[in-house]
C-alpha cells in the first residue's frame, strides 16, 4: 500500500507542486515522460507546475502518488470496457467488485489481472518439462558423472543429478507472478491488495520485471497456452506501466505506475470498430494497414511514408471492383470545434492516395461522450470538388458493441 501524498488531477488539467514534493529522481522521471508527450513539468514561483496531457492512470513517485483521471473522452465507468475492447480481451467481471473511485482505474486493471490468475489457478496452472541440476541423497533422473567426479571425488553420500520434471515454474506463470507483485504497489484498496498478495504466492516470479517483459515478447500462443493470453495481456499492461508510445508494443520504462496513453487506446479501438462495423456488409480491413503507404521522395533527407490508422475495403456496385476507404482516429475535441486545417490536408491526401478518383472520400473518427454525431465536410477548389471527409463522433458512454452497430449503419 502506498504511503505517498495523493495528487489528483484530470486529463489536460494542471496542479501546483511545492519544491519539496519532488525529489531529483522524481524530476528525472517526469522529464522523461514529458519527452514522450505524456505530461508537462515546468518550474514556477512556488515549485513546479504539472500539467497532464492525454495520458491517464497512476504514477507512484518518491513523495507523491499522481492520479490522472480520464475527463475528456471516455468516462471512468466505461473506460474498462473500451480498454478491454481495444486490447481484444474479455471484459473482466471481477473488476466490478472494486468500485471506480479516485484511484479506481489502477485498481480495475489490477482486478482484471487477479480475475484471470484466479481462473488459471482453478483450472490448474500449466506445467512443462524443466531441466534441473541438484544434489540428492538418492538417484533421480540421470547422474551427472562429471560433477560427481570433480565435486564429490567419487563419494556417493550425495549425488549430483540432472532431472527433467514437469513443473509450474515456467515463463507462462513467472510473468504473472511478477505482474501480481507490480500490481500490489499500485492498488489503493486493502481488500484488493490482500487478494493480490494471496494469489501472487501461488505463482513463481521472474528475477526482474524487465526479464518478465522480455519473456512476454518471446511468447507464442498454441493450444497448450492459449488460455493464458488474457492474463498475459493485463500483465503486459501492468509491467510496462501502461506503455507510453504504443498500447500493445511499447518498450518504455517499467516505472512504478500504470499510465495509459489515450490516443493510442482510441486508435486501437477505432481499428477494431471500423473492421467489425463493415464486416456484415462484406467489407474488411486491409491486412497490414495500407501496404507501403503514401511515400514522399525527392526532399532533403530520407523518404517519408505515412498511412491512415485503418484502411477499409468495401464492396462496390460492381462485384469485381472494391472501394478503399481510409479512416483516421483523432483523439480531439471535434465535438466542440471544427476540424483543423492540418487534419483536412491529411485526410485529403489519404483520399487521393487510396479512394477512387471519381469519389474521393475519407473518414475521421473522434470520441464524443453523450451521443453519436455525424457531419460531412465538402472540400472544393477552383476546378470543383477535391474530396469529402466524413466526421464521425462515437459516443463513448455507449458500449463498444453499440458503437459498432452505429458505425455500420453510417458506413453502409
Amino acid at each position: 500500500m502506498p504511503d505517498s501524498t495523493p495528487v489528483r488531477l484530470g486529463e489536460y488539467e494542471s496542479a501546483a507542486l511545492e519544491s519539496d514534493q519532488l525529489t531529483s529522481r522524481d524530476i528525472d522521471r517526469l522529464h522523461a515522460l514529458q519527452a514522450r508527450g505524456c505530461l508537462t513539468l515546468v518550474p514556477d514561483r512556488i515549485g513546479w507546475r504539472l500539467k497532464a496531457d492525454a495520458t491517464v492512470g497512476v504514477l507512484v513517485l518518491d513523495r507523491i502518488r499522481l492520479v490522472v483521471a480520464p475527463k475528456f473522452a471516455i468516462p471512468g465507468e466505461q473506460l474498462m470496457s473500451w480498454l478491454a475492447y481495444a486490447l481484444g480481451t474479455p471484459v473482466p467481471a471481477a473488476a466490478r467488485r472494486w468500485a471506480t473511485g479516485p484511484d479506481g482505474y489502477a485498481d480495475l486493471v489490477a482486478a482484471a489481472l487477479l480475475e484471470e490468475c484466479e481462473r488459471l489457478l482453478r483450472e490448474g496452472l500449466r506445467r512443462d518439462y524443466v531441466r534441473r541440476r541438484s544434489v540428492e541423497p538418492v538417484l533421480r533422473g540421470r547422474l551427472d558423472v562429471v560433477a560427481q567426479a570433480t565435486r564429490r571425488y567419487g563419494q556417493l553420500d550425495q549425488l549430483h543429478v540432472r532431472t527433467f520434471d514437469r513443473e509450474a515454474d515456467i515463463w507462462d506463470n513467472r510473468v504473472l507472478g511478477s505482474a501480481l507483485k507490480a500490481a500490489l504497489g499500485l492498488t489503493s484498496s486493502p481488500d484488493l491488495a490482500r487478494a493480490l498478495h494471496g494469489t501472487a504466492g501461488a505463482f513463481p516470479q521472474a528475477p526482474t520485471p524487465a526479464t518478465a517483459l522480455r519473456a512476454l515478447d518471446r511468447t507464442r500462443y498454441t493450444r497448450l497456452n492459449a488460455r493464458y493470453r488474457p492474463a498475459h495481456t493485463w500483465a503486459r499492461l501492468l509491467l510496462r506501466g501502461g506503455g507510453v508510445t504504443d498500447l500493445l508494443s511499447d518498450h518504455g520504462t517499467t516505472a512504478d505506475g500504470l499510465l495509459l496513453p489515450m490516443p493510442a487506446l482510441w486508435e486501437a479501438a477505432v481499428r477494431r470498430l471500423g473492421a467489425e462495423a463493415v464486416g456484415p456488409q462484406g467489407g474488411h480491413a486491409v491486412p497490414g494497414g495500407s501496404g507501403v503507404g503514401i511515400t514522399v521522395r525527392g526532399d532533403l533527407g530520407n523518404a517519408s511514408t505515412f498511412r491512415p490508422d485503418l484502411l477499409l475495403s468495401l464492396p462496390g456496385h460492381d462485384p469485381a471492383h472494391r472501394t478503399l476507404l481510409p479512416v483516421d482516429a483523432k483523439y480531439k475535441r471535434y465535438d466542440r470545434h471544427g476540424v483543423s486545417a492540418a487534419d483536412v490536408h491529411q485526410l485529403l491526401t489519404y483520399s487521393s492516395g487510396y479512394a477512387s478518383s471519381d469519389a474521393p472520400a475519407a473518414v475521421i473518427v473522434h470520441p464524443q461522450p453523450g451521443g453519436h454525431a455525424q457531419r460531412t465536410l465538402q472540400v472544393r477548389g477552383p476546378e470543383g470538388q477535391l474530396g469529402v471527409i466524413h466526421v464521425l463522433g462515437v459516443d463513448t458512454r455507449a458500449t463498444p458493441e453499440q458503437a459498432t452497430a452505429w458505425m455500420g449503419s453510417v458506413l453502409r
